[in-house]
């Protein structure tokens, strides 16, 4: 009978067990990279806003932080997106709609590893029209990465948008007059009440004191920036109903005035003036 030598019995004991660690390893990744196109151990996405409280026309600055997963993957495209809800009507139904406002390409096709984090700081400015989350309004930063061929990374991060000092300065000459706002939405608007987005922003007031309470039902506006400084505003005069004639008045929508308004920020210590005066006009 004819023994192996040991020498030999070695030899093939790690040609078996190098070739099993192969396999093993080639398995290992093949699954990792079935496991990351359906986003399992994928690459994932965090945006961290330098700050999110902003005003229309004001910067957003922050970093996209992309740590990489169980396998390297091919970054095809990074993306922000700016995003916001209205109120559309469709068959006499008022539904939540979801409108893109803006989006922004951060970086092209890139690699990242297994286990890297890379960090893409980015800035970009909100529009003046940007409305302010009041009332039901939500306004947030979506954060996407596009990887072919696999479930797409994203991150959604919320922003409180306040009014800038010439919307401030509307308010308070409107507050000081004796009206407290109601209502703020946005709504789906006809094309000839809009600008760059399908609907606009209202701020609807009723006057609980002061010279107008009592005379008029509501008191709506709508801003119109043409820049940081000053405004176009729209406002509509609903004036209450009086006797018969000023019921069918109110029922016919004829009770409802429009006055339009150029306000800049100059203006502002005189305009709860300026704003009485021309109300009174209509009342």
């Amino acid at each position: 009978m004819h023994f192996m030598k040991p020498s030999l019995l070695i030899i093939v004991y790690i040609s078996v067990k190098e070739n099993c660690e192969f396999w093993e390893a080639m398995w290992m990744s093949l699954f990792n990279k079935v496991f990351a196109s359906v986003g399992i151990g994928a690459a994932k996405v965090d945006t961290k806003l330098e700050k999110d409280r902003v005003k229309p026309g004001e910067e957003v600055r922050g970093i996209v932080e992309i740590r990489g997963g169980n396998v390297e993957q091919n970054i095809d495209d990074i993306y922000l997106s700016l995003h916001t809800t209205y109120i559309k009507e469709k068959d006499d139904r008022k539904y939540t709609a979801t409108a893109q406002i803006d989006r922004f390409r951060l970086i092209q096709s890139f690699s990242i590893k297994e286990n890297e984090t890379k960090e893409i700081p980015f800035t970009f400015r909100l529009p003046l029209e940007m409305p302010l989350t009041m009332g039901r309004t939500k306004v947030w930063v979506s954060t996407g990465l596009d990887i072919k061929n696999a479930v797409d990374p994203s991150d959604k991060d919320y922003l409180t948008v306040i009014p800038n000092p010439l919307m401030e300065g509307v308010f308070n000459a409107i507050s000081n007059l004796g009206f407290r706002l109601r209502e703020a939405e946005c709504e789906q608007a006809p094309r000839h009440l809009r600008r760059n987005m399908p609907f606009v922003q209202e701020f609807e007031f009723i006057a609980v004191s002061g010279p107008f309470r009592g005379r008029l039902d509501e008191l709506e506006l709508v801003f119109y920036p043409n820049s940081e400084n000053e405004a176009e505003v729209l406002i509509q005069v609903d004036r209450r109903a009086r006797g018969l004639g000023g019921f069918l008045s109110e029922a016919m929508g004829m009770d409802e005035t429009y006055v339009r308004m150029n306000i800049h920020v100059s203006e502002l210590p005189a305009l709860q003036q300026k704003l009485q005066d021309t109300i009174a006009r209509y009342c």
